[in-house]
């Protein structure tokens, strides 16, 4: 009983130093923000997007693999080698920011779309949903976290390479993009690559600001 309490109480202990009101506040935000800008802008004017969801829509195009199969898969291969190379803390608040988005999206779907439709000028869509994406996912990764498999990827890679989040981002993104011609208009490719150049530097830029180069990359990768 005595052993139980006190592993109890070293969790207790983990979680307090893991989910500081800080911590909390900014994923909470800005998962609120990611969630309204796809569900109310990227949705309403169908915005493709790069990353493992564009993957996912690629591997059922092709393959007809289900992507309720594979996007559980993805993300938890990408979690355990976030887990392994960005440490425990990196699983905890992703799991948190993971299910603070679904809970987002669960709210916004409740109302219709709160902003008059973009579809009609696909490029003022890809631009502002950028900034939705880029703003949103920038304070959750600012706290060492992920909303997704995208964001795991994205910090494995920065954290392994020389390269910044942001153009892990877009390496990522403009491979699954450039595969993605296969069965998607270049056009539509086209909006979709102004959104994830726009939010992966916008990211970058909310990841960082008000830290050095170091502290920054250190801090996200910190265990």
């Amino acid at each position: 009983m005595k052993q139980l309490n006190k592993i109890m109480l070293h969790l207790k202990q983990e979680l307090r130093t893991t989910f500081t009101w800080k911590t909390i506040t900014s994923i909470l935000l800005g998962t609120a923000i990611t969630s309204f800008g796809v569900y109310n802008i990227h949705r309403q004017a169908n915005i493709t997007e790069g990353g493992i969801l564009g993957l996912l829509l690629l591997c059922n195009y092709w393959f007809g693999i289900s992507s309720s199969l594979l996007s559980p898969l993805l993300d938890g291969l990408s979690y355990l080698f976030g887990y392994k190379y960005l440490g425990k803390d990196f699983l905890k608040t992703s799991i948190f920011a993971t299910v603070s988005l679904a809970a987002f999206f669960w709210l916004w779907e409740k109302f219709p779309p709160l902003l008059p439709s973009l579809a009609d000028t696909p490029l003022l869509a890809a631009v502002v949903g950028g900034l939705f994406i880029g703003v949103g996912c920038g304070l959750v990764v600012r706290q060492g976290a992920s909303c997704g498999g995208d964001d795991a990827l994205a910090l494995i890679i920065s954290r392994l390479t020389p390269l910044k989040i942001s153009q892990a981002y877009l390496f990522t993104d403009i491979t699954v993009l450039a595969l993605s011609l296969s069965y998607i208009p270049l056009q539509r490719i086209v909006y979709s690559l102004v959104t994830v150049t726009i939010s992966s530097y916008l990211i970058d830029f909310v990841t960082t600001i008000g830290k050095t180069k170091e502290t920054a990359k250190t801090e996200i990768v910190a265990d």
